[in-house]
Order: structure tokens, then C-alpha cells, then sequence
């Protein structure tokens, strides 16, 4: 079977490492299936790596643009796929064959005043009830994003499929003593410190988080540091706002973007990692720290508590001194931080990208006999 796969995502955040991870998967498995990856042209040469399976075809079509409607159809037409697979909730509408499609969330749904205009509402309305009705199947990354794809977008539930995300193979090997120590002197960080993963979207909830540091400040941990990895603050007045408000210019640090090995590194050396978002489809920062041995303070809502069970620490994320008491509780007390460790580390191996992978394969398999 030839089956086509949106692959113009490869690098985001979530959706990326979903993509990347799928597609190694689907290559190792034992099947005479051939993918025809939609991509960017600089993608090429790392898809083509992956295998004669294999097939990139560059698109120059954005992501929700009126030309992506027209060009991946007729692409897809043109490598004569039985069947395509949509990693996000758009669909377009000429697709010319049966589709699957993954929704990860309905954070658009959830919390739209994050959306940029109204016309970008009923933009991410429309599409998603498209997607989920004209896909074959719908698949997603929880149970709690299954509750809320039922619940707005009222499809049959036998229609929709949970297939959990996992970690990448990586953070579960030590690095290097000697890399390590060089990330230490590199960062200086000689003393505890709080670590986040992630972008810092509105519903990631730095803002409390950085309210939390504050209040550790305000009992004794007044040498405590948060560092921010994986997105740039400059776009964010109200956080720097509350940096300077609270004094903690010298405390909080936002890193950007880091290579892998020294985030997987970074996971090691934290004091505890604080993941305190309104809403996640999955959360897979959690899980990543908790595979490099991070106690984890997470929130109490959404997929959160499915994902990290009882290996972590569970806390409101509308209260910043809750944030705050969570943490509190993990820096204070060292069997608490060591069995957070080896609690988590179990969890982590729970969830595999091979197990998930051929759920999808199976999938693939029931909708392309669905067609002949």
C-alpha cells in the first residue's frame, strides 16, 4: 500500500516529534508499505536517510493557507496514494483518497481568545469538525483529548482512537560524566534550580510559575533559579513585566532553543522540572524528565495526570502558591525526590513509539480494506 503523510510539521514541538518518531517506526516495521512524505525541500536528505521505504515530495504550500487546499490534493493524486495521513487537525477538503487524521488536542477550542482573530476561531472550528468527519479514522494522544474531540465535535467514540505518544529512545542513556560537567559550568549552575520545557504560550502558564519562584524567594529559597528552555521570550512583554515586578531579572533564565544532548543533560541536572500548563493534548516534557530522572510538579488537569500516574507531584495551575508548595514540598525532602525518581523512570518505559507505531499500521491497514 502507498500511503501518503503530511511531513510539513517535521520540526514543531509536539507534531514534529510525533512525525519523526512515526516515521522511523513505520520503516522498521516488516511490511512492503511505501510512504509518500509531503515536506520541505530541506527535509529531503533526512527522510530519504530513513530509507528506500521512503519517498519525500517537497511542497512549498504553508500550513492553513487556501494554497495548501489545492497543492497537497493534487500531490497526493500525482504519487497515486491509497490512503494519507493528516498529523494535525487539517484536513483538506479535495483529499482524493480515505484519510486518517491525528488530533493531539482542542486547545483552539478550549481556549480561543489565545487565537490571534476571530476569523483564526472559526477557521480552527471549521477545519476540525471537517477533519474529524471526513477521516476514516481520528486519532488522538490521550484519553482526555478523546473526552474533548466527543465532546465538540460530536462523532460516533468507537471512531476515535487513543494511541499514546512516548519519548525518544535517548533520554533513557546517560550521557557522559564529562558532558555533563560541561553543561554545568557552561549554564553555572551550582545551585538548585527549577527547570521548564516548552513554549511559553499563553496556556503554558509561565506566568504563574514565575509568580511561584516568587514566593520560594519569599521562604528561603532565595537562591533558587527557573530556566526557561525552548522558546524566546522576546514576544512576551507580560512575562518580562513580571520578572522585573518581582525582582528575579538575576534568577530567571530563558535559554532558548538548546541541542539535544545538552537539554537531555539539562533534564539531569534540575532540581526538579515544573510543568504548570492549563491544557496539554498529551505533555511530553513530563515524561522526558521523569526518563532522565527529574522529580516532576505538574498540573492536576487535563491529560496531565494520565500521562505522568503517580511519579509525580500534582498541584492547581490557577494558584501560584499551590505551583509553589508543590515545589517547595519536592526541594525539601530527599526521599521524596529520590523515589519521584525512580517512580518516574518506570513510567517512562510504560510508552513506546514501536507499540504505538504499528496501532497505526493496524489503522492504516483497516481503512486502505475499508476502500478495496
Amino acid at each position: 500500500m502507498r500511503i501518503g503523510i503530511d511531513g510539513r510539521k517535521l520540526h514543531d514541538f509536539g507534531i514534529g516529534t510525533y512525525l519523526q518518531n512515526l516515521l522511523k517506526e513505520l520503516v522498521r516495521l516488516d511490511d512492503d508499505a511505501e510512504y509518500v512524505v509531503l515536506c520541505r525541500a530541506a527535509d529531503v536528505d533526512w527522510l530519504a536517510a530513513l530509507g528506500p521505504r521512503i519517498h519525500p515530495v517537497v511542497t512549498h504550500a504553508d500550513n492553513y493557507t487556501i494554497r495548501e487546499q489545492i497543492e497537497v490534493p493534487w500531490r497526493l493524486w500525482r504519487a497515486g496514494v491509497a490512503l494519507f495521513h493528516s498529523p494535525h487537525y487539517v484536513l483538506p477538503v479535495l483529499v482524493p483518497c480515505p484519510a486518517v487524521v491525528t488530533v493531539h488536542d482542542c486547545i483552539h477550542l478550549m481556549f480561543p481568545q489565545y487565537l490571534p482573530n476571530r476569523l483564526a476561531i472559526y477557521y480552527a472550528r471549521f477545519f476540525m469538525w471537517w477533519a474529524t468527519r471526513r477521516a476514516r479514522r481520528v486519532l488522538t494522544v490521550s484519553e482526555a483529548s478523546k473526552r474533548d474531540i466527543l465532546r465538540f465535535c460530536r462523532i460516533p467514540a468507537g471512531k476515535v482512537t487513543v494511541i499514546h505518544n512516548a519519548i525518544d529512545e535517548r533520554f533513557l542513556a546517560p550521557p557522559p560524566a564529562d558532558e555533563v560537567e560541561r553543561v554545568r559550568e557552561r549554564f553555572q549552575l551550582h545551585e538548585p534550580f527549577v527547570l521548564y520545557v516548552g513554549n511559553v504560550k499563553p496556556h503554558k502558564n509561565l506566568g504563574r510559575l514565575i509568580e511561584a519562584v516568587h514566593h520560594l524567594h519569599d521562604n528561603g529559597y532565595d537562591q533558587l533559579k527557573l530556566l526557561v528552555i525552548g522558546s524566546d521570550i522576546s514576544k512576551y512583554a507580560e512575562l518580562r513585566r513580571a520578572i522585573h515586578a518581582y525582582n528575579l531579572h538575576r534568577y530567571v533564565r530563558f535559554l532558548g532553543f538548546v541541542p539535544d544532548r545538552t537539554l537531555e543533560v539539562l533534564y539531569r541536572l534540575a532540581s526538579v522540572f515544573a510543568f504548570p500548563s492549563l491544557y496539554e493534548g498529551f505533555g511530553l516534557p513530563p515524561l522526558e524528565a521523569m526518563a532522565c530522572g527529574a522529580p516532576v510538579v505538574t498540573s492536576n488537569t487535563s491529560s496531565l495526570p494520565e500521562v505522568v500516574g503517580d511519579a509525580a507531584v500534582l498541584v492547581d495551575p490557577t494558584d501560584s502558591r499551590a505551583i509553589a508548595e508543590g515545589l517547595a514540598h519536592v526541594l525539601a525532602d530527599p526521599n521524596l525526590r529520590a523515589d519521584l525518581r525512580r517512580r518516574g523512570r518506570e513510567r517512562a518505559r510504560s510508552f513506546s513509539w514501536s507499540e504505538g507505531t504499528r496501532a497505526v499500521r493496524r489503522i492504516y491497514a483497516e481503512v486502505g480494506g475499508e476502500e478495496r
